[in-house]
């Protein structure tokens, strides 16, 4: 009986190293709540018995205890800077949505310098490595997927976000503004005329954007440092294999997606955890709960406009509720008795703790997922890039509202935090949670699946839809049109021709008639 387990137990090992992917997981992104999303997910892959080679520029994962290492490759003097956004940059402005595309595209292009020209990844391009995957996150630039190109494996495409304008097209899946709103707007899916004329221009200009500015910088950048041009032989980004979104049709705006694209919306998420004694004696002992307000990690909420500021406390002073502000200083200027300071947070365990009412948020999808999850009303300040269309979505569901920072008023937000607090809200927003878990499968599990299936028939290029290798022409069917409408201007000059010419015969046999009879 004991040689058999042993067997068994030999024939399983050799099952999971057949079974085991080579995968290669390219994450230049700096900002730390992007690789948040995913990192549970490429742990769980080395979990599984995967070799995984991350290059990163700031993110540490550390080797796995079976054996299954993973890399990280990084250069500490060169990518180690952290980005963080002042809140007083964004002044409320409708033409940011428009301008921040500009700052994207520089983002993207200091991406591309610090993290191709890092000292690591030269030694990494001297090492004869192959990959069964490689799975890369798309974030502005596309200048590292020479990598990829340069392995010749399929490629899975990670998005910490929902799908930016351009990336429709490189999996062939529907983009109709009519009622898909561009990820820069503030609109949910139903639009006004006018909210259709704006989204269909803004859905043009973020594709210029990326086509004439993002796209060729990338490329050369590529060519600098990797040798690799990504338009020799078709644009690579369009023979992408996958794409994995952080999205889920439950909290934000449904659409159709191709088959090559899955949603695996809140797969950072686990077991919300016990918070440590203090937070917890604080959150527990709140005769009335708990409210948390919260700005991100890319934001720094210590550059929280001074006048809001002020108007913040003096509505939160007036509050019955204990508020809990993550603020990154020891001290802020007069500050109520009822409101608690500090300077990190577990915020996912403090979002699901049964004292907490209400989340007061800059409308991260990090954080709105977390809220989403525990089933917390949300008042949504958006700031800027995702966070309008977030806002906007989330306020959909009847579990949260947003209102502008910049434009808020004491008695406005007064009766926001009110509102918000009413009874409903709590109500739709465990309704929103039941719906979000209701899966057949885990986000996790939904995601290692399709890796592995990838993986397994070679790219799975029978996902793709056809549109993906149309011209555009082809796709907005402008042929058909063209030669629908030839066709009709030809049936009506033949119809024009033919009863002008029978009119002229009715005329002039009418005409001779009447000359016979004088």
């Amino acid at each position: 009986m004991i040689a058999n387990l042993k067997y068994f137990a030999i024939l399983f090992s050799l099952v999971i190293c057949a079974n085991s992917l080579n995968i290669l997981v390219l994450f230049p992104t700096e900002a730390s709540s992007h690789f948040l999303v995913f990192k549970p997910m490429f742990q769980e892959l080395a979990k599984r018995g995967h070799n995984l080679t991350i290059l990163t520029s700031r993110h540490r994962l550390s080797t796995h205890k079976n054996k299954t290492l993973i890399h990280s490759i990084r250069d500490e003097k060169t990518l180690g800077v952290k980005p963080i956004l002042l809140m007083d940059s964004f002044k409320g402005r409708r033409t940011e949505m428009y301008t921040e595309q500009f700052l994207l595209a520089s983002f993207s292009e200091s991406t591309c310098k610090r993290f191709l020209g890092s000292e690591y990844l030269k030694n990494f391009l001297k090492e004869s490595n192959s990959y069964d995957v490689v799975i890369a996150e798309i974030f502005g630039s596309n200048c590292y997927f020479g990598l990829a190109k340069m392995h010749n494996a399929p490629i899975i495409g990670l998005s910490s976000t929902d799908l930016l304008p351009w990336m429709y097209q490189w999996y062939g899946s529907p983009e109709n503004p009519s009622y898909i709103p561009v990820l820069f707007m503030d609109y949910s899916d139903k639009l006004s005329f006018f909210q259709r004329v704006e989204n269909t221009l803004m859905l043009l200009f973020s594709k210029l954007v990326h086509l004439y500015s993002i796209a060729p910088t990338g490329n050369e950048y590529s060519k600098k440092y990797l040798g690799v041009d990504l338009f020799e032989g078709g644009d690579i980004l369009y023979n992408m294999s996958l794409l994995l979104t952080n999205r889920h049709y439950t909290y934000q705006t449904p659409k159709p997606l191709s088959p090559n694209i899955i949603e695996v919306g809140g797969i950072h998420l686990d077991k919300p955890k016990k918070l440590p004694e203090t937070l917890d004696k604080l959150v527990s002992s709140a005769p009335n709960g708990v409210i948390l307000i919260s700005m991100g990690s890319t934001l720094k909420g210590s550059t929280f406009p001074e006048e809001q500021r002020k108007m913040f406390l003096k509505v939160f002073s007036q509050l019955k509720y204990t508020v809990i502000w993550k603020w990154e200083n020891d001290t802020m200027e007069g500050l109520p008795s009822n409101v608690k300071l500090h300077k990190w947070l577990p915020q996912f365990d403090l979002l699901c703790h049964p004292n907490l009412k209400l989340f007061i948020t800059h409308g991260g999808l990090l954080g709105g997922q977390e809220a989403v999850y525990c089933g917390v009303p949300m008042l949504i300040l958006p700031q800027f890039a995702d966070q309008h269309l977030n806002a906007a979505s989330l306020e959909k569901t009847g579990a949260s509202l947003h209102i502008k920072l910049r434009s808020a008023t004491e008695k406005s937000l007064t009766e926001a935090i009110n509102k918000v607090l009413r009874p409903e809200y709590a109500q739709n927003a465990k309704l929103l949670s039941e719906r979000f878990k209701d899966r057949p499968m885990s986000p996790m599990d939904t995601a290692i699946y399709w890796i592995e299936y990838v993986a397994k028939y070679k790219g799975a290029p029978f996902m793709r839809t056809a549109v993906t290798d149309m011209p555009f022409y082809q796709y907005l069917l402008l042929d058909v049109i063209g030669f629908l409408f030839l066709i009709g201007a030809i049936f009506i000059y033949i119809f024009y021709f033919c009863t002008k010419r029978i009119i002229r015969l009715v005329i002039k046999t009418s005409t001779q008639s009447k000359i016979k009879k004088h």
